[in-house]
């Protein structure tokens, strides 16, 4: 095993998660290998304890058994597994080596491998959003929520296909970001809830538990309920992929949206554009050969997060299918999945820092707005000429903003001399003539 995180391949391993301490704090318990053993013991003590509770063993094997699952090493797991290459069988080799004679007959009882591995990785996975997640979501949702409320009245023009559209504030653009963000919280939310793990045994038909139960639809229930899980609506030897499907697929989208926001605030950074800008430390360099330039990075690292964990939603698609009863064909491809978490929250906590100190240049988005010369009362105009009859108030409008921008005039000037426009216009009374005169810029 490498003493230093400098020997490891994955990045997210010497870069983007080893290092940080208060992410690892939240999610380690989740998504490490060493959380994996452990939630597997605890999915084997928490059967031998419903054993317990229903008189096939004694309370004393249980708490002996649930001693042993808290004290399991994953290192002497990983050194069984070596030996006999299974990796619940080494696990439950390992906690009977811990306990009592009486108890070694009951660890493992009634269950077989993917009644601990998918019960364990749902318990995993919902922990991680309720605990780590969601949280960390709802962080970034307030950040942009006192942004918005900031900027509320700061006046930008609006943008379709990199073009001035119309008017806008940029708390309003952020305000989108926010209800966007909202949703998909509440989609992890309504995902995690959904997550169940399942006690039914091998091929999912309950042949080993209703040897000893008559109802072991109702023992898979109790174990579950010790965990804080409900049973899978169907099994067979593995539970119903869908729910860890609609899983990722959540916190893929969710990714999504924080690319999104980083790339519109990476091009508002822009040299052309510079409306709003990362706040650059006293000592922090921009480019190696450079020395002016002040680069968006972080803003990149998310959407570089992105292109990277986003593709891998089509391996967990593919891990829907296996054949028959069960497979190991997602057996490899599944180890990978918690990256996504990490990597997912990695770019949350980078934004939550970033955004909450965005500069913005109040001055250049004056300027910005005003360089299309009052453009932007082209639509309020087309409307109120359409509204007060003008058979093709549109084309028109088309007509006088072409002019406007080859001859450098303002677009009101030309409305107000334009002769075929005035009965229109007069018709309009003082409210809607002030209605475009407000959008002159």
């Amino acid at each position: 095993m490498s003493e230093s995180r400098f020997d490891n391949v994955s990045p997210l391993d010497f870069r983007y998660y080893g290092p940080d301490e208060k992410l690892r704090a939240l999610l380690d318990p989740y998504v490490t290998e060493k959380g994996r053993v452990l939630s597997e013991a605890m999915v084997e003590a928490a059967a031998v304890r419903v054993l317990a509770r229903r008189g096939v063993c004694s309370e004393t094997v249980a708490d002996e058994v649930a001693a042993a699952a808290d004290g399991t090493s994953p290192e002497e797991v990983a050194q069984e597994e070596a030996r006999i290459h299974h990796n619940i069988r080494a696990l439950v080799n390992v906690m009977r080596s811990q306990v009592s004679d009486e108890a070694k007959p009951y660890v493992h009882l009634c269950l077989t491998s993917f009644d601990v591995i998918d019960t364990a990785a749902a318990w995993r996975l919902q922990q991680a959003a309720y605990n780590g997640m969601i949280p960390q979501l709802a962080e970034l949702q307030q950040v942009l929520i006192d942004l918005a409320r900031r900027e509320a009245d700061q006046i930008q023009i609006g943008r379709t296909h990199g073009q001035h559209a119309v008017p806008i504030t940029f708390g309003f653009a952020l305000v989108g970001f926010v209800s966007r963000l909202g949703g998909r919280i509440e989609a992890i939310r309504m995902a995690a809830d959904n997550l169940c793990g399942k006690i039914s045994g091998a091929v999912g038909a309950y042949n080993a538990s209703a040897l000893f139960f008559d109802d072991p639809d109702e023992f898979e229930a109790e174990v579950l309920a010790e965990l804080g899980l409900k049973a899978s609506p169907s099994s067979t030897q593995i539970v119903e992929p869908e729910q860890v499907t609609d899983y990722y697929h959540a916190l893929i989208s969710t990714f999504g949206v924080l690319a999104d926001l980083a790339d519109d605030m990476r091009h508002l950074q822009r040299t052309e554009i510079a409306e709003v800008g990362e706040e650059f430390e006293a000592d922090q360099v921009g480019s190696s050969t450079m020395p002016h330039k002040r680069n968006p990075w972080n803003f990149e690292n998310v959407k570089s997060m992105w292109k990277a964990f986003m593709p891998r939603m089509v391996t967990v698609y593919a891990d829907q299918l296996s054949e028959h009863q069960r497979d190991l064909s997602n057996s490899a491809s599944s180890r990978f999945n918690p990256e996504i978490i990490v990597g997912l929250a990695n770019s949350v906590q980078r934004l939550v820092r970033i955004m909450s100190k965005l500069v913005t240049d109040e001055e250049r988005m004056k300027q910005n707005f005003e360089m299309t010369s009052g453009m932007v009362a082209a639509e309020p105009a087309y409307i109120l000429l359409a509204a007060h009859g003008h058979p093709d108030a549109h084309e028109a409008m088309r007509k006088l903003t072409l002019q406007a921008q080859t001859s450098g005039r303002m677009l009101w000037d030309l409305i107000c001399e334009d002769e075929e426009l005035a009965p229109y216009l007069d018709k309009g009374d003082a409210a809607g003539s002030a209605s475009i005169h407000r959008h002159r810029g």
